[in-house]
């Protein structure tokens, strides 16, 4: 792995708050990241800061992922440490050329990652799959590698008051086996899912969730939305998103 200053100190920190917090994490799976060669990391999406693990798992393997980003990010101090960390701005309203951009990337042999449902899960339930990780995995002719995250919701996530202090809450990470490239997006986009969601099971199997907790599905006993439930609070969150920007302009 070459050495990137930039990417190593912030490793540094994330390792120093991790330990600060007490988090107990355990990872199953780690032999499935790739030590060489391009992947598209597949990622569900509960918590604000779940990078911070995925960054984590990447270095487990002698590897720097590269998050795709919103391109409204890129400007200051915060553009600066994604241009040293090769990150990828994501223009929703260039989205194509932000494609380009990860496709190149995983031919040149990085890994990138992706969040395929898009947005956080308030019902911290796998959400409606995008294709663009499958599409990105056909265009560049390298596998998808599906994980899951769980607890992650416990620290920072939306609607839930974030506790950053120290509260050694563990964290279980779970990492299949490689998906390779298949002819039909929406075939390897199901597939996908399918993996994720055992992996999923897999991660909560033996996870204490207190039933009424709010950071726990619904369907498990838990206070978090249900599903539906959460598609009307993403859809409110959205239209306030749409008026306070006509309001701005």
């Amino acid at each position: 792995m070459a050495r990137e200053p930039v990417f190593d100190i912030l490793t540094g920190l994330v390792r120093t708050l991790f330990r600060a917090q007490g988090l107990r994490i355990d990872i199953g799976g780690q032999e499935h990241i790739p030590r060489t060669g391009g992947a598209v990391l597949a990622v569900n999406h509960t918590a604000y800061l779940d990078f911070m693990e995925v960054g984590l798992v990447g270095r487990e393997s002698g590897r720097n992922v590269r998050y795709m980003m919103k391109a409204e990010l890129e400007r200051g101090i915060v553009g600066w440490l994604m241009k040293q960390c090769k990150a990828i701005g994501v223009d929703r309203s260039a989205g194509a050329q932000s494609f380009a951009r990860a496709v190149t990337a995983l031919r040149d042999g990085e890994i990138v990652v992706v969040y395929p449902e898009a947005t956080i899960s308030r019902s911290f339930e796998l959400k409606e799959f995008k294709s663009g990780a499958a599409r990105m995995s056909i265009e560049s002719g390298v596998p998808i590698v599906p994980m899951v995250i769980w607890g992650a919701q416990r620290v920072w996530t939306k609607d839930i008051p974030k506790r950053l202090g120290r509260h050694r809450f563990p964290i279980a990470i779970r990492i299949g086996e490689p998906i390779p490239v298949r002819d039909s997006a929406d075939a390897l986009t199901a597939e996908l899912r399918v993996r994720m969601e055992r992996l999923l099971a897999d991660a909560q199997r033996d996870y204490e969730m207190p039933a009424g907790a709010r950071w726990v599905p619904a369907r498990l006993g838990g206070a978090a939305p249900t599903p539906e439930q959460a598609a009307v609070l993403d859809q409110r969150e959205l239209e306030r998103r749409r008026a306070g920007k006509t309001n701005r302009e």
